[in-house]
């Protein structure tokens, strides 16, 4: 009956989410993960399985007791090859194999009864070492809860790495993705000037197990045999070709400047490509140091080297360079940019910034020194933080 109500709940959250719009609705997208969660899993397995992609810029997956499988796009910025995708999927599905929804919804409300009575209990007795004694059975309690769930994340992990050991994906995969992510977190905390994480240190209240401990199992438990098998690097990043400058710009605006720079620097192991050098642009002019800005100047003119039809390059050049007092330089950046974008939804603040440019009364005016009036009750002078000019 536990499991019934499980499915039930599921299937209404299933029904909510085929309308969200957080869903994103790329048929060949979804189709491609999940013939990489069969390749993993087997097909005998994954039939039943419904794959959403998600645009959300977490690093996560999730899978329900009815078969409904989510996956967020943050995952799909961080994995590199369909065998780092295929370790995570591997992983969710164990869930899913082992019924740990309904184990943990099980255990919580055991749980959550002993507690309900032993207050009630407590509460008839209320002296010292009866309160005392509720308050142990309290943290044991809710200790046993985390342990649960950090056993269980282990035994998913073990399942997952079971999948790709007997596929035909390479299994270090799967340790490679908890050391990515160890990097990127290492990346951010220094960015932010934080002490450095202990990665294998367990928290009372931690659900997982530490980074560092999972990435030790795991590569320790791949199949040695199995080390040259493909990993679809190739395969992966022509799959992720559309969406990968979308998922950049999403990450960006998550303001992690440390964990994004490690990100981009990662998938610009395989090469440099105009998205990328512009991703790096733009964080670094989101930033707006001085010195970033410098920076982001180079960037932008790499991307355009790359792609000189690349009109949001210009744009980003162009902000960049009046930032930074290059007003001239700037203005003619913005310029080629309107004449690749000429209707771009920012055009007419940009021909304000730009002299001698055509523009609707709708736009403003500007006198014939070049200097701009703006109808916006902030300045957007040169290095406008407005929305559209961001």
């Amino acid at each position: 009956m536990d499991e019934i109500g499980l499915w039930q709940r599921d299937d209404e959250y299933e029904r909510a989410l085929v309308a969200s719009p957080v869903v994103i609705r790329d048929e060949a997208l979804s189709a491609y993960v999940k013939s990489v969660l069969c390749r993993a899993v087997g097909p005998d397995r994954c039939d039943a399985t419904r794959v959403y992609i998600l645009r959300e810029p977490t690093f996560n997956a999730t899978m329900s007791p009815n078969g409904t499988m989510r996956v967020y796009s943050g995952l799909l910025l961080r994995v590199r090859s369909e065998a780092e995708l295929a370790a995570v999927l591997g992983h969710e599905f164990g869930h899913f194999e082992k019924r740990h929804s309904l184990m943990q919804f099980k255990a919580a409300r055991g749980g959550s009864d002993l507690l309900a009575w032993s207050a009630l209990l407590a509460s008839m007795s209320p002296s010292y070492n009866t309160q005392r004694a509720y308050q142990d059975l309290q943290i044991s309690v809710y200790g046993s809860f985390f342990r649960f769930g950090r056993d269980q994340e282990r035994e998913a992990d073990l399942l997952g790495l079971g999948y790709l050991n007997a596929s035909d994906l390479r299994p270090q995969a799967a340790a490679q993705v908890w050391q990515n992510l160890m990097g990127e977190i290492e990346a951010s905390t220094t960015a932010r000037g934080i002490r450095k994480p202990d990665f294998k240190a367990i928290a009372f209240t931690a659900s997982h197990p530490p980074q560092g401990e999972r990435a030790e199992y795991l590569a320790e438990l791949a199949d040695p045999s199995a080390k040259d098998r493909d990993d679809g690097v190739d395969r992966y990043r022509a799959a992720m070709a559309t969406w990968l400058p979308i998922f950049l710009q999403d990450q960006i605006k998550l303001n992690d400047f440390g964990g994004s720079d490690y990100l981009i620097n990662r998938l610009a192991e395989n090469g440099w490509t105009a998205d990328l050098w512009f991703a790096r642009g733009e964080l670094y002019r989101t930033r707006g140091n001085q010195r970033d800005l410098v920076n982001a100047v180079q960037f932008y003119r790499s991307a355009i080297g790359l792609n000189p039809a690349f009109a949001e390059a210009h744009r980003g050049l162009g902000l960049s360079l009046i930032k930074t007092g290059e007003r001239a330089a700037g203005q003619a950046a913005l310029r080629t940019y309107l004449e690749i974008k000429p209707g771009a939804d920012d055009a007419g603040m940009i021909r304000l910034m730009v002299p001698g440019s055509k523009f609707s009364e709708e736009d403003g005016q500007h006198s014939s020194s070049g200097d701009i009036h703006c109808s916006h009750p902030s300045p957007c002078l040169s290095g406008c933080r407005s929305q559209t000019a961001r």
